[in-house]
């Protein structure tokens, strides 16, 4: 996780989930920006484990009004891509998070000035900082445009 929030408690900076190391809390951190980069390739999960951290991170970006995320998932080293990133592709394309995500935006899609480029930022300003570092898109990632928790499925 690269995404560093308040602490509502202490003031401290804090990753996005779980306990501030400095007060303890368990509050939900203060966001600055409704955009948020999470690495799930950190650490070499396997695939099932890469998915039940995604669902989990999931509900939790959802409940703190998160409304983007840039989804870190590899490209693998097989020049085809990897296993985690197939693995996510087909559970996007299969609707399995179509309760939590309203669309999404495979990397390779995505690169610098490409009408999907220009389509998230209009949506999603805050992307900017993350989309203008891939100038011919990145196949190590995917956009996450999230809905509300209390959408109806």
């Amino acid at each position: 996780m690269s995404y560093i929030a308040q602490c509502p408690e202490c003031g401290n900076e804090r990753i996005l989930f779980g306990q501030c190391p400095h007060c303890g809390s368990d509050s939900p951190p203060d966001l600055s920006s409704d955009t948020v980069e999470i690495n799930l390739k950190q650490g070499s999960p396997l695939v099932e484990e890469a998915l039940d951290q995604l669902t989990d991170y999931l509900r939790k970006c959802v409940d703190l009004g998160i409304k983007a995320i840039v989804l870190i998932h590899g490209y693998g080293s097989s020049g085809e891509g990897g296993r985690i990133k197939w693995a996510i592709h087909e559970a996007l394309e299969n609707n399995r998070y179509a309760d939590r995500i309203e669309e999404y935006y495979f990397g390779e899609n995505v690169a610098y000035g490409t009408q999907n480029y220009h389509t998230l930022l209009r949506r999603r300003p805050g992307l900017k900082r993350y989309l203008q570092r891939f100038k011919e898109g990145n196949a190590g990632m995917t956009v996450l445009l999230l809905g509300s928790s209390h959408r109806n499925a």
